[in-house]
């Protein structure tokens, strides 16, 4: 015979989500991808302008890394792999 608690926890989505903020999406220097395909590639999955893209592309290139998304770890994800799929070297991780 089995007794039901006597209180039960509950928790709310959105405090769930509010810990799980932020992420970030990180794109890494190869020695494969041209810095215009770089470019190309954030104009095209974020809708980022030009100007916004090559910035990120040359802190890609000059600083060996750049934060080019951020949110909740599921999107996150969901960046991260969209990006490999363009054949860049993406990474995500929780926001220090």
């Amino acid at each position: 015979m089995s007794i039901a608690p006597v209180e039960e926890e509950v928790t709310s989505a959105g405090t769930d989500e509010a810990l799980d903020v932020p992420w970030i999406t990180l794109v890494w220097n190869d020695p494969v991808n041209l810095m215009s395909y770089v470019t190309y590639v954030f104009q095209s999955y974020f809708g980022y302008t030009r100007e916004k893209s090559e910035k990120l592309m040359l802190d890609v290139h000059t600083k060996g890394k750049a934060v080019v998304s951020t949110g909740p770890r599921e999107k996150m994800e969901i960046d991260t792999e969209a990006l490999q799929g363009y054949g860049l070297w993406a990474t995500f991780q929780k926001d220090i």
